[in-house]
């Protein structure tokens, strides 16, 4: 039986700023549209948090009843490692999926916007799909189009969407920003599980690229995330902030060109986690302070 410590070091807490950023990036957007709903926004942010941490739990699940995991660098994997049954690490996963749903259809239900009961279904059968099921997409190198759609485009916009009851050019441009930091992290893990990705078949976009590829892909999504918002500087001055996030890309591009041992891209998930999270702060105090300040 885990204990409860190995349980939260399985739902990895380090990515979870990938999936808060995208909602603070989604409520400055709707603040700037001048429509801001505290509620709304914490129930999105209650959402993205537990989707995150299911998707976790159902990759450890299939992952550890595939073998992918028996000889892996990194964090500790529950089914992997056999702390935890994969019916429990499986029942987590469920758990956390219904939660979502139930914060989903509250937040739905408060801002009128029923069409996303099926973006909502789609979210659920996408994080279930990512390394469930019988042909699991992330298996075939799609995971980082998921990542990017889900925790970029669908989780900004919807906040966005939930409190404005429409979307704006900043709020697309945060989107984009935060999912190509999102991918960059699922980049950097799966830079480092090449090897034993490779062997038991899971091709990933890092497999598929190459090692080197991969790691000069990371690089460029970083960079490109961080340079976007100059494209609103013209009206939006203040989103120049995110720049003073260029020192801090500096460490874990470093780490990833140079480094050569699996587990000395450990630190690189943290990190670009931060960086997500600081992308997010800093963007979003752009947008505020824009509009304050007018």
């Amino acid at each position: 039986m885990a204990t409860a410590a190995q349980w939260l070091e399985g739902a990895r807490p380090r990515t979870l700023p990938m999936a808060v950023a995208p909602v603070l990036i989604g409520t400055a957007a709707a603040y700037d549209l001048g429509s801001f709903k505290p509620l709304n926004a914490v129930l999105a942010a209650v959402v993205a948090v537990l989707l995150q941490v299911g998707v976790n739990y159902a990759n450890d699940y299939s992952d550890g009843i595939r073998g992918t995991d028996d000889n892996r660098v990194g964090p500790l994997r529950l089914t992997g490692s056999r702390a935890a049954s994969p019916e429990q690490v499986k029942y987590a996963a469920f758990g956390c999926f219904g939660a979502a749903m139930a914060a989903g259809l509250a937040l739905i239900i408060l801002s009128s916007s029923w069409f996303l009961i099926l973006v909502g279904v789609g979210c659920i059968a996408a994080a279930w799909g990512y390394t469930g099921g019988r042909n699991p997409y992330g298996y075939m190198g799609l995971g980082d189009v998921f990542v990017f759609v889900f925790f970029g485009l669908v989780a900004t916009l919807g906040t966005t969407y939930t409190q404005a009851g429409q979307v704006s050019v900043p709020a697309l441009i945060g989107a984009v920003g935060t999912g190509l930091i999102a991918m960059a992290l699922l980049m950097a893990n799966n830079v480092r599980d090449i090897p034993t990705d490779r062997e038991a078949g899971k091709r990933t976009l890092a497999v598929r690229l190459g090692d080197e590829a991969a790691r000069i892909s990371y690089v460029m999504m970083l960079a490109l995330a961080i340079l976007l918002p100059l494209f609103l500087a013209a009206d939006y001055p203040w989103v120049l902030l995110v720049l003073l996030l260029l020192p801090a890309c500096l460490m874990p591009s470093w780490l990833m060109l140079k480094g050569k041992k699996r587990r000395s891209l450990i630190p690189v998930l943290k990190q670009t986690g931060l960086i997500n999270l600081g992308f997010a702060v800093l963007f979003s105090l752009g947008l505020v302070l824009t509009r304050l300040l007018a």
